[in-house]
């Protein structure tokens, strides 16, 4: 089990727990009915402040916010992942009334008003000292900033609110897209102003988790990219890397507990292995053989898997190992897939098929297995560190005890010998997450739900790449092609030549981020910051689909809007000043 050391330190659990504030409670993370009613926790804000432990708790309190409807990894579910059902967002019935954008915009709206408690609170009633008062000032802003960034990247332009207000006067019109992001740039520029905010906090100190310097550049940085001042975004990344960010020696064990603390973490949200205050990793992405008895909420789709290169840095095609695959129609590629020793009853239910029958004459009884194998070997690490590739293995459980399962189809059975991989889904054959799964039968959590793995938000390689994409707008490809090597260097794939130019760079740069990011809720957002979500999840026959690609349910482009999310109908039937984002229709 990993090093917990900061998990018990006295801020974080209480951040982790929650508190109660006079007769203010300051909510857990677990608690629903913020998904359903508007935030309260502005209330009573000199009672919140009127002690030293009481400035403390209410500050965990804005931390706490962070647990809200933050399990980032959701929103790839409509870039790199796939859900294992379809959303409303990827078959064109979202509407301003559906609940994703309504519990989205109260959950972060929810962080902005305990944000702005905690600012009044500490300047106005606080008796905290001057420099402790200071710190904490610039921690609640930073994470007022935090709260405004996603906001603004979803629906661009939202009421900007800074005064602790009673919950039943949120009447405010929307402010512009740049009102927001310049509120943002003034919080996160007075947060790095703060000369007593620590600039980075090393592993294994008591205060890890929280604000810091670094974080304030890294984030003032993204929206810099997003207002495409590239100088500035520039010289906001080599302040990050100034304060001592650097990438971990290891992708595979990056994302394990031990080291989720190290010098690449810049900014990330605290999970302890406790019941109700963990992460649900395990449950999301963990199959029915992996400890806890997982759903497979969320699998990997087929063209994440794809983008992965040769490790010598070259393109992969599935020609190359599997001739003819790539003019094969999907479904039919599934003769593939197909585990060896196939039994006559396994063969008579293919051939039965009133759909989809495959070319038989192309199977291989007892080599099927291994060809496919070969088109998997000699990848870019990262794929075999972040996917269950086909008959590749994964250390689960079987009751207290380890057991190696493999990934093979069709499935037969999980124990008894046969030790195939055992999905919620066994009709169906998907590529699975091994990203931020444990392994094994006593990882050292108490139940699927309860994981103490972090959410990371920000990390050094996710600014490097930015780095180099704001060097590339600023064209500098020479010094662009640098950075995303280091990312690839520490990733052991070929590294890109010196001499690309702009556009084909720039290419690249986004394929890079969608392959070292997988898994982390941050390229849907890029899609959106580029506008290529349509020609990367909605270009035609795209859908949820199988590891051979046939399409189980196809995805359905609504038009341009979906690249800004509409104001949630609930709000703007509370506030008639709102105005609707262009292309929804309430």
């Amino acid at each position: 089990m990993k090093n917990n050391i900061k998990k018990y330190n006295l801020w974080s659990k209480k951040i982790l727990l929650g508190v109660t504030i006079g007769s203010a409670t300051l909510f857990s993370a677990c608690q629903k009915d913020l998904l359903d009613t508007v935030p309260k926790t502005q209330v009573l804000t000199n009672n919140m402040w009127l002690t030293e432990n009481l400035t403390d708790q209410g500050v965990n309190g804005v931390y706490q916010g962070l647990r809200l409807g933050q399990m980032l990894y959701i929103y790839d579910t409509y870039a790199t992942l796939q859900g294992r059902d379809n959303s409303t967002l990827m078959n064109a019935t979202a509407t301003a009334s559906s609940g994703i954008f309504s519990s989205t915009w109260q959950n972060l709206y929810e962080g902005v008003h305990r944000s702005n408690n905690a600012i009044y609170g500490i300047a106005n009633v606080s008796p905290v000292g001057a420099e402790k008062k200071a710190r904490l000032l610039a921690e609640m802003k930073f994470l007022r900033a935090f709260y405004y960034y996603r906001l603004n990247q979803l629906y661009k332009g939202v009421p900007i609110y800074t005064e602790p207000i009673e919950w039943d006067k949120v009447d405010k019109p929307r402010s512009t897209e740049k009102e927001v992001w310049d509120l943002i740039i003034k919080d996160l520029t007075d947060c790095i102003n703060e000369p007593l905010l620590s600039n980075r906090y090393d592993k294994g100190k008591a205060e890890f988790g929280r604000v810091t310097k670094s974080a304030a550049y890294a984030l003032r940085g993204k929206v810099y990219m997003y207002t495409q001042e590239w100088v500035k975004a520039i010289a906001d990344f080599e302040q990050v890397k100034n304060m001592g960010h650097t990438l971990f020696g290891n992708y595979a064990n990056l994302f394990k507990g031990d080291n989720e603390q190290s010098p690449e973490i810049i900014f990330s949200i605290q999970n302890i292995a406790l019941a109700g205050y963990g992460s649900d990793y395990q449950f999301r992405f963990g199959s029915r053989s992996a400890f806890g008895s997982n759903w497979n909420t969320y699998l990997v789709h087929p063209d994440a898997v794809d983008r992965y290169q040769r490790k010598d840095g070259a393109k992969f095609n599935w020609d190359d190992y599997l001739p003819g695959y790539n003019q094969m129609a999907p479904g039919q590629r599934e003769v593939f897939f197909l585990r060896n020793n196939l039994t006559t009853a396994e063969i008579s239910n293919i051939e039965k098929r009133t759909t989809n029958k495959l070319d038989m004459s192309l199977y291989l009884p007892t080599g099927n297995e291994e060809r496919l194998k070969k088109a998997y070997e000699d990848r870019d690490p990262r794929l075999v560190s972040n996917v269950i590739l086909p008959y590749s293995t994964f250390v689960g459980a079987n009751g207290a005890t380890d057991q190696t399962f493999t990934s093979r189809w069709p499935y037969r059975q999980e124990f008894g010998g046969v030790f195939d991989l055992r999905t919620d889904i066994v009709p169906n054959f998907y590529y699975y997450p091994r990203k931020f799964v444990y392994e094994g039968a006593n990882p050292g959590i108490p139940n699927r739900e309860a994981g103490a793995y972090d959410y990371i938000v920000m990390r050094y390689a996710d600014i490097l790449l930015l780095w180099a994409e704001a060097l590339n707008e600023s064209k500098k490809p020479g010094e662009a092609v640098l950075k995303v090597n280091e990312v690839r260097k520490r990733a052991g794939v070929g590294e890109l030549l010196l001499g690309i130019g702009e556009q084909d760079l720039r290419k690249e740069i986004r394929e890079e981020r969608r392959r070292e990011l997988m898994c982390e809720g941050v390229i849907y957002f890029d899609e959106l910051r580029w506008k290529t979500l349509k020609e990367t999840s909605f270009y035609t026959g795209n859908g949820i689909k199988q590891a051979w690609g046939g399409v189980v349910s196809p995805y359905d482009w609504r038009g341009d809007q979906l690249y800004t999310w509409p104001i949630p109908q609930v709000e703007r039937e509370r506030n008639t000043s709102l105005t609707q984002n262009s292309g929804w229709d309430d």
